[in-house]
């Protein structure tokens, strides 16, 4: 049987183009969104943000406080296509506000802006941490398209653990096991890792929330009709690149050539066996070893 939920009746209107079939891009942090976002954004026909100010906001309100969502019902809703309709209007101030890795996207114009509202049939997110989110995105927009990037769990502790950003949330004051729990967002699913958690190694944290967001990716699978969920590997995109844009040209309907992807390399495909030390790749083995298999990454025998 198809999987159903409620959807919320709604048109959305932004630069004067109708909100259809939006299309969202998620993984965990370091899983490769980046590289999916950019290869989409080289079409004009699609207007794609990362990061913009009140989009992330709305994200990790409903990221760290799950029970939000819940307790607003259509109100959730409407929060976050307020919070797309903002964010996905062409204006130089609006563009102004984009962060570093919107900008790294490319294709910004002399005039401040990244698109021609002229151009524009189809809009495109990817934020950072939209996996936590997805149940409010469908309410707010029941025809989203997801494209879900998958990575190994190692190579992905590796990029955080480089990364200030990811680093940032495991700040003491950050985590709020006391007030959620069990916690989608830091990957705490028991009583046991709720204690550990503040004498916890940072490659165990991070390892955490890897699990944390591959397991929310199983259940958006099993939750989803077929044709509104693309799953692809980091891996698959780096070394099969011609035939991985090809089926994301299928999904989302445009062609994605494969030269929006210039001077990509695969390098970072097991980077962890030189970034991560064996006290770490054991911790995180420990900690994903079950999911790491499932999806075909082999363990290295440390678990």
């Amino acid at each position: 049987m198809t999987p159903t939920r409620p959807s919320s009746p709604h048109i959305l209107v932004v630069n004067g183009t109708k909100v259809r079939r939006p299309i969202f891009v998620l993984g965990a942090p370091h899983s490769g969104m980046d590289l999916v976002a950019r290869a989409i954004r080289q079409s004009t026909a699609f207007h794609v943000t990362m990061g913009r100010p009140n989009v992330v906001r709305t994200v990790y309100a409903f990221a760290r406080r799950p029970s939000i969502a819940t307790e607003r019902g259509a109100g959730a809703a409407r929060v976050m296509r307020d919070a797309y309709a903002q964010s996905w209007q062409v204006t130089p101030d609006g563009c102004g506000e984009c962060p570093g890795q919107c900008r790294e996207l490319g294709r910004m114009g002399p005039e401040g802006t990244c698109a021609d509202p002229r151009g524009i049939q189809r809009f495109a997110d990817a934020t950072p941490d939209l996996i936590y989110s997805t149940d409010v995105i469908l309410d707010a927009f029941p025809d989203a398209q997801f494209i879900q990037v998958i990575r190994d769990g190692r190579d992905a502790v590796a990029g955080m653990l480089t990364d200030e950003r990811c680093l940032a949330w495991f700040r003491p004051g950050f985590a709020n096991l006391d007030e959620v729990f069990p916690n989608p967002f830091f990957g705490v699913e028991d009583e046991t890792e709720r204690l550990r958690w503040p004498r916890a190694g940072v490659a165990v944290k991070c390892a955490l929330r890897w699990r944390g967001s591959i397991r929310l990716s199983a259940r958006l699978r099993a939750q989803t009709p077929e044709e509104q969920l693309l799953t692809i590997r980091y891996e698959d995109l780096v070394t099969r690149t011609r035939e991985i844009l090809g089926d994301i040209s299928d999904y989302v309907g445009q062609r994605i050539a494969k030269s929006s992807l210039h001077g990509m390399s695969d390098d970072d495909i097991g980077m962890w066996q030189e970034h991560l030390t064996p006290k770490q790749v054991t911790q995180v083995e420990k900690i994903a070893g079950a999911e790491l298999r499932r999806l075909g990454y082999r363990p290295s025998g440390r678990e």
